[in-house]
């Protein structure tokens, strides 16, 4: 059967999923999240994506079922934490060191972010699976480094500040590219952590 009917979510999603090589799935992965954050997510389809990835519309079909389904899964499948491995001794470098590290991926995801910002508001999976990968394990590393320094005496545990970390640090890298027209590179988020989360914390 050959009609455009094969080829549709509808027909394929019964079929057996095939079988894709780990390497073949993220070069799938990679291709639909870096169309979207050149022409959002509105733009992207999964036939532009089978051309660009030089396979057939219908495998993505098969293996994923909808856009959404296979953008969520490109989503998941880029959990990455960068702010493992910090360690420095002292909360105030700590919180330096993820200032650098957030810095140097800002431009990428905040590009995926704005290019997703409607579809995530109505889809739920999309929302989710954004949290997931982008969001949820970075915040979660952010109060490990902030544990360590209330265990090591530098900052009380009941210190109102602890619980703002986060949201000051996440909420610097989504404003300045609107505020200012500029991302927040390792230079300005270290600048920002010394300006304005070091003493929210009382430290210098």
């Amino acid at each position: 059967m050959t009609s455009q009917a094969a080829d549709g979510p509808e027909t394929v999603a019964a079929s057996r999923r095939s079988k894709i090589t780990p390497e073949r799935e993220r070069e799938f992965f990679d291709a639909v999240l870096e169309q979207i954050r050149a022409c959002g997510y509105d733009a992207v389809t999964m036939e532009g994506v089978a051309a660009s990835t030089r396979c057939s519309k219908s495998t993505l079909y098969r293996q994923w079922g909808t856009k959404p389904q296979f953008v969520a899964a490109a989503l998941r499948s880029s959990r990455l934490t960068r702010f493992d491995g910090i360690d420095t001794g002292t909360l105030g470098d700590d919180l330096r060191e993820a200032a650098r590290a957030a810095g140097a991926w800002s431009a990428k995801d905040t590009r995926l972010f704005q290019a997703l910002g409607h579809a995530v508001m109505e889809d739920p999976e999309l929302k989710c699976a954004l949290r997931e990968a982008l969001i949820d394990p970075e915040i979660e590393a952010l109060r490990q480094i902030l544990r360590r320094g209330v265990q090591r005496g530098e900052v009380a545990a009941d210190h109102p500040a602890l619980e703002y970390v986060p949201a000051q640090i996440f909420g610097v890298l989504r404003a300045r590219p609107v505020l200012e027209g500029e991302d927040a590179d390792p230079d300005y988020l270290v600048r920002f952590v010394e300006a304005a989360v070091l003493p929210a914390l009382g430290l210098t």
